[in-house]
């Protein structure tokens, strides 16, 4: 019991150890991911925004003539998340020896604007030609400065936007498939997020527009950024 009270003193007094862990925060922003798909690939011309290896694809898809996408549009979200991940690089050298609550709430935060940013276009100028590119641009930076930086803090199985190699680990070290099945749970939850993100975002694309889904995002990103510590 002294053992226990000791340990959970030291946790309070370490500003590291306070707010939700890591594993908790990505989840919630796989949930984000979801949505970001859902308002981009339903909303903005069949483009994804967070998911790239969806987008590469979809790039030869317009490339071929395909109907329903766009080459102006694809490109937009890939140029647009490689300049977000190189800045969320930038960050990561600036931020990544020091604090890793500050680095992981400084991003979130940026994350949260860029998105509430985005809202705020939607809203503004509905089916605007402009408002389309601005909302893949801003959106797919933001996706890409959070992906460097979740990359850069490298906790396993939990990339918040790609689910292939996910679904291939949960399935090839299952029991099933001769392995332990060690991790699971996290894999399982990061699947279900996604798929939770995605219907709800698609719900509210379909029903109110692409507005509040956006803001939605923003307000769940904030609250993670506000809430985050640095332990997994």
């Amino acid at each position: 019991m002294s053992e226990q009270r000791g340990t959970d003193t030291k946790a309070d007094g370490d500003p590291e150890a306070r707010g939700l862990r890591l594993v908790a925060v990505l989840l919630g922003l796989t949930v984000v991911s979801g949505l970001i798909d859902a308002v981009s690939y339903l909303g903005l011309e069949h483009v994804f925004t967070a998911n790239m290896t969806g987008n590469v694809v979809v790039l030869g898809f317009a490339a071929a003539g395909a109907p329903g996408f766009s080459v102006a549009h694809t490109l937009t979200s890939l140029v647009s998340f490689v300049v977000g991940a190189i800045a969320g690089g930038r960050v990561a050298v600036r931020l990544g020896s020091g604090s890793r609550r500050t680095w992981a709430r400084l991003t979130l935060a940026a994350e949260a604007v860029l998105l509430g940013v985005s809202a705020v276009v939607a809203f503004a100028a509905p089916g605007a030609t402009a408002t389309a590119y601005t909302l893949i641009a801003v959106t797919a930076f933001a996706m890409g400065l959070r992906n460097a930086t979740v990359r850069k803090l490298g906790i396993p199985d939990l990339t918040t936007t790609v689910l292939t190699m996910t679904l291939t680990g949960l399935a090839a070290d299952s029991r099933a498939g001769g392995g332990p099945g060690t991790h699971s749970p996290r894999r399982t939850a990061s699947v279900v997020a996604m798929v939770a993100g995605a219907g709800l975002g698609a719900w509210l694309v379909l029903h109110h527009g692409l507005g509040i889904p956006l803001a939605i995002a923003a307000g769940l990103v904030a609250l993670l950024a506000v809430t985050a510590s640095g332990r997994e």
